[in-house]
């Protein structure tokens, strides 16, 4: 992709982007709102377990514990923003048994959808990266059931 100073992508931290610019007044989208539209939609395709690697699933998780600082909608997700065109960076991890190329195509394809559809922005890329396979017993769930105690 050429980029001209004035269309240069912005990092995910960069400050808002002009959308539209109208006799009535401008409008402008903050790179961390595709951010957001962007995780929301990867997430809402079956098969996808987490977004984020090892590291920032773990800040993750320590951040949920903290009262009031809710959960991060943008863990996983790195975008590019310029004044028309978005790219969009994806780090996933997947259930075990979803079709790894399938699944990313339906990601892909979601994430495109959503990211232009709310915010205007013509989507050029979407890299997905698996970085790991969920698998059923790593949840802890049913553990006891496996293991049962052995004292009452």
């Amino acid at each position: 992709m050429a980029n001209t100073p004035s269309t240069k992508p912005e990092t995910s931290t960069s400050p808002a982007r002009l959308a539209d610019d109208t006799a009535q007044g401008k409008t402008t989208i903050a790179s961390s709102v595709v951010q957001k539209v962007a995780g929301i939609a990867a997430r809402e395709i079956s098969g996808v377990h987490a977004l984020g690697g090892g590291v920032s699933r773990a800040f993750g998780a320590l951040r949920e514990r903290i009262p009031g600082a809710g959960t991060s909608a943008t863990s996983g997700v790195t975008v590019e923003v310029g004044e028309k065109q978005a790219a969009i960076d994806l780090d996933i991890v997947v259930e075990y048994g979803a079709g790894i190329v399938d699944l990313a195509r339906a990601v892909r394809r979601n994430v495109i959808t959503s990211v232009e559809r709310i915010t205007g922005l013509e989507v050029i890329e979407v890299n997905i990266a698996v970085n790991d396979i969920h698998l059923p017993d790593e949840d802890g769930e049913g553990a006891e059931e496996s293991n049962p105690s052995r004292v009452e």
